[in-house]
């Protein structure tokens, strides 16, 4: 079985990037920064843990359709700790300036 998480691009242009995640039990998405600021959309209900550079270890519970935003600069390893498959859209917000 595969450790790694696998991540679909949905859409990428110059504003946002839209990438699905999907999680089997126990993987995760590997060790990552967060280059710009992003907003997580859970598609279904599941617990992670999200392990950061300095060895703490935050756990989550997501439920579907209930969203959150991070800044820019986090910097984790995302695992799906619970028992059950898991699934979020995530969307990073590359350039808020408006256009002209």
């Amino acid at each position: 079985m595969t450790t790694t998480a696998r991540a679909t691009v949905q859409h990428d242009d110059h504003q946002v990037r839209v990438t699905r995640w999907d999680f089997e039990p126990g993987t995760r998405t590997g060790h990552h920064r967060h280059e710009h600021d992003y907003v997580v959309v859970p598609v279904v209900d599941g617990q992670i843990s999200a392990h950061a550079s300095d060895g703490s270890v935050t756990v989550s519970q997501l439920r579907a359709g209930q969203s959150y935003a991070r800044a820019a600069g986090a910097e984790h390893d995302v695992v799906n700790t619970g028992d059950a498959f898991l699934a979020f859209v995530e969307i990073e917000l590359k350039d808020t300036s408006p256009t002209p």
